[in-house]
């Protein structure tokens, strides 16, 4: 049997960081993106997932306490999936070579012969105190910082801490991995002479909208993490800095912090949503319930937009359809001046702005962002009877504009530029998230949306509460037997987000 000629694939050890993806430097997402195979870790964030490609094979490696997945398999695995060729990427929690056995892996790939990179990644060492107002260092309290592991037993032999030398060292000492060992470390650095008053803080769940901080002194803060219940994963900050925080305190005072919200909008366009919440301290679970896929009669679609300039009005009532119509009409034309002296008319500020994306001036935009707000506006424009309009929009939407408007006299042609599917893939785990931690609240931003997430069946958690970008929105969830709490007065993402907001501070 001939020697297969493959060349053998790279291998990327990637950081994915401390949680937050404002953190995620742009090689680590070059990297997903262009990878063919990603084998990640608990601790990796795994919405990181979302830059992958469609076809990516993903793999969850674990290494929670419990996982039967071993070390020495993940290094195998890592190995033969670049033998065969492919681009694989390990996505680790924080950095790789912090704390995080990447360093053995990397020895495992070299051996193997296999080529690899290293992609640092901020550690959850220095992120989690900077979002707790931590600074390692301060030219008043301190002149060195130290980075130790809690995973070992402090009290067994030929540990690989040395307590005695850390008492003796001082200065910001920062612990990672340690906290179910709490008790047994501080005892073990009181024994060796660190005074019972030093400052500690616990920062769990770093730099995420879920970041809980605790503060003590040496010998109470294990007493205290017992009584709040306080788990992994978190890091533990030893020194005067930590007193910085009664001034320095900026993450922890976001209006949404600790707020679990469902986003459940198309895979693309969810990040919009998100960051938004996300800036204001939530911690979002993005779901998507849709995707969007190409119309059921392409040709007919194309054969609208080719015709275009032979209209007098073009009526865009989402992005959407806006991106599919310009994606088919410069396959067909080489200048934008081919649409000829159609004017353009647009529902919504994110509509309209993806129009003025192309260069092209919104000529008729409604204060309101619902269809019928459309029809003022054109009859504060006088007759249009006879004008010839084409709606671009998607399949199986209400039939008001269009029945309107020929009410009105025009001449009304539907151009249904891409239709909406139910989202069937769930590559970051979202759904045994929910499930598993629930959420505070869900986001609805169309009928599709509302439709589509009560179709998966998933069991609706206890008390979650639900928020909708407007009342077409709302009347289709009341109509599916839901209770709307929060409806955006504007609508569309900033009036969403902001509605949230006000809802959370008044309750």
């Amino acid at each position: 049997m001939p020697k297969s000629t493959k060349q053998n694939g790279t291998v990327y050890l990637v950081g994915g960081g401390p949680g937050d993806l404002g953190l995620v430097t742009l090689r680590a997402k070059e990297c997903i993106e262009n990878a063919d195979v990603i084998v990640y870790d608990h601790l990796a964030n795994p919405e990181l997932l979302r830059w992958a490609r469609d076809d990516a094979e993903i793999i969850y490696a674990g290494k929670e306490p419990g996982e039967s997945r071993t070390q020495q398999e993940i290094n195998t695995l890592l190995i033969d999936k670049a033998r065969e060729g492919k681009q694989v990427v390990r996505l680790k929690g924080g950095d790789p070579f912090v704390f995080g056995r990447g360093a053995e892996e990397a020895e495992a790939i070299a051996e193997a012969g296999i080529p690899f990179e290293i992609v640092p990644g901020i550690t959850s060492a220095t992120a989690g105190p900077a979002y707790a107002g931590i600074p390692m260092t301060h030219r008043k309290h301190n002149s060195h910082v130290t980075f130790f592991t809690g995973h070992e037993d402090p009290a067994k032999q030929g540990n690989a801490v040395d307590y005695a030398a850390l008492a003796k060292l001082g200065g910001t000492q920062v612990m990672l991995m340690g906290v179910e060992r709490l008790g047994a470390i501080t005892n073990e650095m009181l024994k060796q002479g660190v005074r019972a008053d030093l400052p500690v803080a616990l920062v769990r769940s770093a730099t995420t909208g879920q970041q809980e901080t605790l503060t003590g002194t040496l010998s109470d803060i294990a007493q205290k993490a017992v009584a709040s219940d306080f788990k992994a994963p978190a890091v533990a900050v030893f020194g005067e800095v930590v007193a910085l925080r009664h001034n320095l305190n900026w993450y922890e005072k976001r209006p949404l912090l600790g707020k679990r919200i469902l986003v459940t909008r198309i895979r693309k366009q969810a990040s919009v949503l998100s960051n938004k919440l996300r800036a204001l301290g939530a911690h979002v679970i993005e779901l998507p319930t849709i995707r969007i896929e190409p119309p059921s009669d392409l040709r007919e679609f194309a054969e609208l937009v080719q015709d275009a300039h032979v209209y007098d009005w073009i009526v865009f009532t989402s992005a959407n359809g806006v991106e599919a119509f310009f994606d088919i009409f410069f396959k067909l034309y080489y200048d934008a001046r081919e649409i000829g002296a159609v004017r353009i008319a647009a529902i919504g500020p994110a509509t309209a702005q993806r129009v003025k994306d192309f260069h092209l001036h919104v000529d008729l935009q409604p204060d309101e962002f619902v269809a019928e707000a459309v029809v003022k506006e054109f009859e504060k424009q006088g007759s249009i009877e006879n004008l010839r309009i084409l709606l671009v929009r998607a399949e199986k939407t209400r039939d008001t504009l269009p029945k309107e408007l020929s009410a009105l006299g025009a001449i009304v042609d539907k151009a249904f530029a891409y239709r909406t599917v139910p989202e069937t893939r769930d590559t970051s785990g979202a759904r045994r998230q929910l499930a598993q931690d629930g959420a505070d609240l869900i986001t609805f931003t169309s009928s599709s949306t509302v439709e589509n997430f009560l179709a998966l069946g998933l069991p609706w958690p206890k008390g979650m509460r639900i928020a909708s970008i407007g009342p077409i929105t709302s009347k289709t969830a009341r109509d599916h037997g839901l209770t709307v709490d929060v409806e955006a007065r504007r609508h569309d993402i900033d009036g969403l987000a902001q509605a949230i907001r006000e809802f959370f501070e008044k309750s």
